[in-house]
């Protein structure tokens, strides 16, 4: 059973080289990607050879812990992860638990990840190639941190299969995905500097480390290239037991997953509760307002736009401790509005099919267009304005807020208008509802990079106007410049504004049958 299992991994591992030719591009994309990775990480540990026993100790242990939290994280977050072996697929089948395990566990190294894991775990033989007794203790750490790896990583899949069958929980974490990746910069930077004051710090914190399960099994060659012998069996006993009580736990979690399936229904929900349909006034601009702010709460889709702009401040600030200027901070505020302005540019590609329900009920194009608008600017507005009074304390540059909050609101304004021409007279290619955010969904490339260049080429002339009396006070030091810049930026942006809301509508009135027609050929 365990071999069939194997083969089925093995089988359904190059049917995936079948798949249509856009998706076995991307796999073989994928694969020399990996591949490049690989090969760095292992010249890497080759290179090792030759370092002092320390620093070769301390990366090998280090790199195989971030492995093993790597392989608990990741499922997680990862909505696309693996399951072409899920445990509930074989509720139905007579398997005994313990084959099963067995099966899944060595399948689990049939895959990108797996191979990757089990190739970079074997070249620390070689880092540990000074004595055989080293390369031995080596090639056993690297059998038993690999295997750990995979074993854990079916733990966290087991235990939460109930929860990650639930979009809920797919939505959150697929944008809370987003956060350390918008911070990979900031952190990547803080922990070089901090390695490079105090480098001793890592071989530390490996020491450490080696005694943890996270750590133990990738020691093991060092402490042996050492002559430490107690304490590699010491280390041994500790990845030993690790491994057997992640073993038992999947066995536990296992049988339960066979006997009672991961359900993922809803609960029934009580109607007659209008909410925000109440709360907003009974015309078609605030029906539609209504109904795209439910989008902009419950869609990941467009939360995932509203999770980047907290971490804004974040990373403005860091280049301000990095160069010592508060220059970086003054453009928050007309960041802000236009990543916020732009991201309607796409509602009507959002829609999908569902845009039929403004077209069947009749919808004016122009109530239509108000309606979303309003429904951005309704908090894109208030975050505008703290952001940019923020960014001018911050710098402790007074003097410029009435030009800054002209020059946002002037973005902000322009940019809900323009955006809602471009989304009633283009469609893009965007992830369908219900799919993650980070998919990347076929169609024209081209004419969806096209259409976001020459859109926000367009905006930036839209604004030139703000931006160059801003310009002229920060020449000139005239304060009245910036209080022309605040009336410019509101009288112009609300002109632009309604003026795309205008256009934006009659486009959409006459259309609507067209975008339809593109949105189904999306699918």
């Amino acid at each position: 059973m365990v071999a069939h299992l194997l083969s089925l991994k093995w089988r359904l591992l190059l049917n995936g080289f079948r798949r249509s030719p856009g998706q076995l591009v991307g796999i073989i994309i994928g694969s020399l990607y990996a591949l490049g990775v690989v090969a760095v990480l292992v010249f890497a540990l080759f290179i090792l050879r030759w370092a002092p026993l320390d620093v070769a100790a301390a990366a090998v242990t280090l790199g195989g812990a971030a492995a093993m939290l790597g392989w608990s994280l990741v499922p997680l977050v990862a909505s696309a992860a693996d399951l072409t072996l899920d445990p509930a697929r074989f509720t139905t089948s007579a398997i005994p638990a313990r084959e099963l395990l067995a099966g899944l566990a060595l399948a689990g190294f049939i895959g990108l990840p797996g191979i990757a894991t089990a190739m970079v775990s074997l070249a620390t033989v070689f880092t540990w190639s000074r004595s055989f007794a080293a390369a031995f203790g080596a090639l056993v750490g690297a059998a038993m941190g690999a295997l750990t790896c995979v074993v854990l990583s079916k733990v966290v899949t087991t235990a939460t299969a109930s929860l990650a069958s639930s979009r809920r929980f797919k939505d959150i974490s697929s944008i809370v995905f987003i956060v350390p990746l918008m911070l990979l910069g900031p952190i990547f930077a803080g922990v070089v500097s901090g390695v490079s004051e105090s480098a001793s710090f890592l071989i530390d914190l490996s020491e450490v480390v080696s005694w943890t399960p996270l750590g133990a099994a990738w020691s093991l060659g060092a402490d042996l290239a050492a002559g430490n012998l107690l304490a590699s069996l010491a280390k041994f006993l500790v990845a030993a037991l690790t491994l057997a009580v992640l073993f038992g736990a999947w066995h536990f979690l296992l049988q339960r997953a066979l006997v009672t399936p991961p359900y993922a229904g809803s609960t029934a929900r009580k109607g007659g509760r209008l909410g925000l349909f109440r709360a907003l006034p009974a015309h078609p601009a605030g029906a539609v307002a209504a109904r795209a702010l439910y989008y902009w709460l419950r869609d990941p889709r467009y939360a995932g736009s509203l999770v980047v702009v907290p971490l804004l401040p974040v990373l403005l600030i860091f280049p301000v401790g990095q160069s010592g200027t508060s220059a970086p901070l003054l453009v928050l505020g007309p960041l802000t509005a236009f990543l916020l302005a732009w991201s309607i540019s796409a509602d009507v590609s959002y829609d999908s099919t569902a845009f039929a329900l403004h077209l069947a009920s009749g919808v004016r194009g122009v109530h239509d267009r108000l309606g979303r608008a309003l429904a951005c600017l309704s908090f894109a507005l208030p975050v505008t304005l703290i952001f940019t009074v923020g960014s001018v304390a911050m710098a402790a540059q007074w003097e410029l807020l009435p030009g800054m909050l002209g020059l946002a609101i002037g973005v902000l304004l322009s940019g809900l208008g323009l955006s809602s021409v471009v989304s009633a007279r283009y469609t893009v290619a965007v992830p369908l509802p219900g799919e993650s955010p980070f998919k990347k969904p076929p169609g024209n490339v081209a004419q969806t990079i096209a259409v976001q260049l020459i859109g926000m080429l367009v905006l930036t002339l839209l604004v030139l106007p703000e931006a160059a009396i801003l310009v002229w006070q920060l020449v000139s030091g005239t304060g009245v410049a910036g209080w022309i810049n605040l009336l410019l930026g509101t009288v112009l942006g609300s002109v632009l504004f309604v003026v795309g809301i205008s256009l934006g509508g009659r486009w959409l009135d006459a259309r609507g049958p067209e975008l339809f027609a593109e949105l189904s050929a999306n699918r």
